[in-house]
């Protein structure tokens, strides 16, 4: 079992920034592929960003050049730098961590809401 609990939401001003972090509870974190989700109002759950056990990493093409997710092992953490927010950014993000078997090891964490308003 992993326990995910992310921090680091608010509001914010367009054009700001904001770090979120996801601290994993459990072992073999660093096996785990690790991820950014987000819901916004009245629409589905999408990818944001996602690094690999290997350091791999791939973004939304809505956040690329904005947004930077790194992970740290020795802490069990998962981070998204994200920057130049935009009021369409204004999301509940959740973190994720999935390894093979996926229907066996797919974690969600309860969210933080990200809000980009004046």
């Amino acid at each position: 079992q992993v326990q995910l609990v992310e921090s680091g939401g608010g509001l914010v001003q367009p054009g700001g920034s904001l770090r979120l972090s996801c601290t994993a509870s459990g072992s073999a974190f660093s096996i785990y592929t690790m991820g950014w989700y987000r819901q916004a109002p009245g629409k589905e759950r999408e990818l944001v960003a996602a690094i690999t056990s290997g350091g791999m990493k791939n973004y939304a093409d809505s956040v690329k050049g904005r947004y930077t997710i790194s992970r740290s092992n020795a802490k069990n953490t998962v981070y998204l730098q994200m920057n130049s927010l935009k009021p369409e950014d204004t999301a509940v993000y959740y973190c994720n961590a999935r390894r093979t078997p996926t229907h066996l090891n797919n974690y969600w964490g309860q969210g933080t809401q990200v809000t980009v308003s004046s």
